[in-house]
């Protein structure tokens, strides 16, 4: 019995391969073959947008795919783009299989879990589209890679969080005339032998500097980094309060900030804003900032909307679960919803004195006030009340711990298994105007009658 052609079984392999890691990070997409003669069939990989928005053309060896989404959620500019690093990863180690000089000289390519790469490959654009035998993709892989080990140890019984900011050159800004780093030091596996590394950098407050070879170069308290590299200016997407720094450290320019969280989730950081996540064993693309525009767009109040995302945010990242409804129309659907002892915009009725003051009673001091007037911590604890938190347009606190009532006007929004009670209050909240549900586990969900977006 013949055995295929070497080229012809990896590149049945990889084809395989692309498939698989395009199902992975858009699973709200359908994926269509269609057999076709073209050019690339000897190997070479496209993936381009379409003219439909909905839409992305993928051709490789001889067969050309649609990768489709759902017409009310269009590909993003981020989505697009990830698309493509997945697939210039996985072409480019076609590439060196077939090629022993490429295999020898792109080693560092196989190293490491293929999802770092696709995200290294993300975070620098110019991947393997020059003769660059190092790029810097490999540089953000590997400095994934040294969070990874880091998040499997712990110091003193206490588990680790640390944090890198890469930089897109060997210069040191704003000090760049500084005094020679020994280059033979670099932001490699090897360093998680020192114990001291994991106390020296605690990647919330400070994190290691490492310039674009890989060499390390400093230790920086990120905040004033920061504010003396970039200045304080605001930033295209909300971003969770404990690493507005990092997001900064990041704008208008092409550093990359990684950090290992006290949760254990990695965050990646570039373009002033977070643009991956890494927990429960995935990558998880954020595109925070096309998110928020949807959210917002929904709430039709600016301010409202930034400061319900930007609590979700925080906490999600203190992994505390919460649910945020804002009503289109609360004349006609809060009765529906809320019972009228939650209600803040009802009139109290006088306790007994015999039993004492209620829960009504308490929370009366919060009648008439509007989200957007409370401190962020204040607001975070209201949210992490048992029960929904439920807003106006305007912003005016309707109810805060409410338990929701299941409307049953009408069928649900979307069938399948509902994960849990929160999942089924959201989405039956949704007639009503957009939710924000955020899970425990760190997770953020979006429902406006349907479930727009998950993060």
């Amino acid at each position: 019995m013949s055995s295929l052609p070497p080229a012809i079984a990896v590149g049945a392999l990889y084809d395989t391969f692309l498939q698989n890691a395009l199902r992975q990070f858009f699973s709200r997409a359908t994926f269509e073959a269609e057999p076709m003669l073209s050019a690339s069939s000897d190997g070479r990989l496209a993936i381009e947008p379409s003219d439909d928005p909905c839409a992305l053309t993928i051709r490789w060896f001889g067969t050309r795919y649609t990768l489709r989404v759902p017409a009310h959620r269009p590909f993003t500019v981020h989505e697009t783009r990830f698309a493509r690093a997945i697939g210039s990863v996985l072409a480019a180690r076609y590439r060196a299989i077939l090629h022993p000089k490429l295999m020898v000289e792109r080693g560092e390519l196989f190293r490491g879990a293929i999802e770092d790469r696709y995200v290294g490959a993300f975070l620098d654009e110019e991947i393997y589209a020059t003769g660059d035998r190092e790029p810097r993709a490999d540089r953000i892989a590997q400095a994934i890679e040294v969070l990874r080990v880091a998040a499997l140890s712990s110091y003193e019984n206490r588990p680790i969080s640390t944090g890198v900011l890469l930089l897109e050159s060997d210069g040191t800004p704003p000090a760049p005339d500084r005094a020679p780093v020994d280059e033979s030091l670099g932001f490699t596996q090897a360093l998680t032998r020192v114990k001291s590394f994991f106390r020296l950098v605690d990647g919330v407050r400070t994190l290691f500097l490492v310039g674009r070879s890989g060499v390390l170069l400093d230790i920086v308290d990120v905040e004033h980094w920061a504010a003396q590299v970039t200045g304080r200016r605001p930033l295209p997407a909300p971003c969770p309060a404990t690493y507005q720094a990092h997001a900064l450290a990041t704008l208008d320019n092409r550093h990359v900030a990684i950090v290992l969280s006290p949760s254990h989730e990695i965050k990646v950081f570039a373009g002033g804003a977070q643009a991956l996540a890494y927990r429960h064993a995935s990558w998880t693309l954020l595109d925070l900032q096309r998110k928020y525009e949807l959210w917002a767009d929904a709430v039709g109040n600016p301010a409202l909307a930034q400061c319900l995302f930007s609590s979700a945010l925080d906490l999600a990242d203190a992994r505390h679960g919460a649910l945020f409804v804002v009503l289109r129309d609360p004349e006609a659907s809060v009765a529906h919803l809320v019972g009228a002892a939650d209600r803040l915009d009802l009139a109290v009725t006088a306790s007994d004195p015999a039993t004492g003051p209620t829960r009504r009673d308490l929370l009366s001091v919060l009648t008439g006030r509007r989200v957007t007037d409370l401190d962020p911590t204040v607001l975070a604890a209201l949210a992490s009340l048992d029960g929904a938190t439920v807003i106006d347009r305007e912003g005016t606190l309707i109810a805060v711990g409410a338990i929701l009532r299941h409307f049953s006007g009408e069928p649900m929004p979307e069938s399948g298994i509902v994960e849990g009670a929160r999942t089924t209050a959201a989405m039956s909240a949704s007639r009503f105007g957009p939710v924000l549900k955020i899970s425990e586990d760190g997770g953020i969900t979006f429902f406006d009658r349907v479930r727009v977006w998950d993060m």
